[in-house]
């Protein structure tokens, strides 16, 4: 698996002629995407340094990666984090996880604009932001009003590219086994080819899919993302196509 990996990642990296590796900084790096988003960054060629704050010690001991246990309420206090070419933000939980609504809230929007405002002040030149399909900041729905507005203030900030994914259902092994999720996961097996034209977005799609796409993203940018501020956002047909062919979309 490791060794397909890096075959994929290593001939994206081909394409871009640029003399230093990078340093990314990748938060939620233990959850489902991020976890995924980890593997992809420690295998590239052209990645010299992954930072990685966590709540939990990650049981990696790869020399690129700095892993540092952090107490996200105060993100602040670690300004030197921050100091990196790209940051990869794939925060997020569920109010049933996070307890409720405000604690949800906590690390959905604030926990992660927060990241792209230290990211800015210490001049991140790109952000790779995971929200959901439906994020809009006037929606009647919780979740997806909390995704839209987080996605209104990044765009403030102006960074010289910021790339919004879009996912719908995210299908993977969870360290939590949700039980509903993986009813709708099968249950999105059938349905997906159901699903056409404008319906496509709603696909269910592997965490595995999103996070390579991101990554991917990221390397064949690289440091070349000086003619900004840009913004660019992906749903399901946008972020299948960056994890298989990223050149096909980024070149034109």
């Amino acid at each position: 698996m490791e060794s397909h990996k890096n075959q994929k990642v290593q001939s994206i990296a081909e394409k871009r002629d640029q003399s230093t590796g990078m340093t990314v900084l990748l938060m939620g790096a233990t959850g489902l995407i991020g976890r995924h988003c980890l593997e992809y960054l420690l295998v590239s060629p052209r990645i010299d340094k992954v930072i990685a704050p966590t709540r939990r010690t990650i049981n990696n001991r790869n020399q690129k990666l700095r892993n540092i246990l952090i107490d996200f309420d105060n993100l602040d206090e670690h300004e030197e984090l921050f100091q990196v070419d790209a940051i990869i933000c794939c925060l997020g939980t569920t109010i049933k996880q996070a307890g409720s609504r405000s604690a949800f809230r906590k690390v959905d929007f604030q926990y992660a604009l927060e990241t792209a405002q230290l990211g800015r002040s210490k001049k991140a030149k790109a952000f790779y932001l995971v929200t959901a399909i439906g994020a809009d900041a006037k929606s009647p729905f919780f979740y997806n009003r909390v995704k839209g507005e987080l996605e209104i203030k990044l765009r403030q900030l102006e960074y010289d590219s910021l790339s919004i994914y879009q996912p719908s259902l995210l299908i993977g092994d969870r360290e939590d086994k949700r039980r509903s999720e993986y009813f709708f996961a099968k249950v999105a097996s059938l349905a997906n080819p159901l699903l056409s034209g404008s319906l496509s977005k709603y696909s269910a799609i592997k965490a595995e899919s999103v996070a390579k796409a991101m990554v991917n993203e990221c390397i064949f940018n690289g440091k070349d993302v000086s003619n900004g501020p840009r913004v660019n956002v992906y749903d399901h047909s946008g972020i299948i196509k960056l994890s298989h062919r990223p050149e096909d979309v980024l070149s034109r």
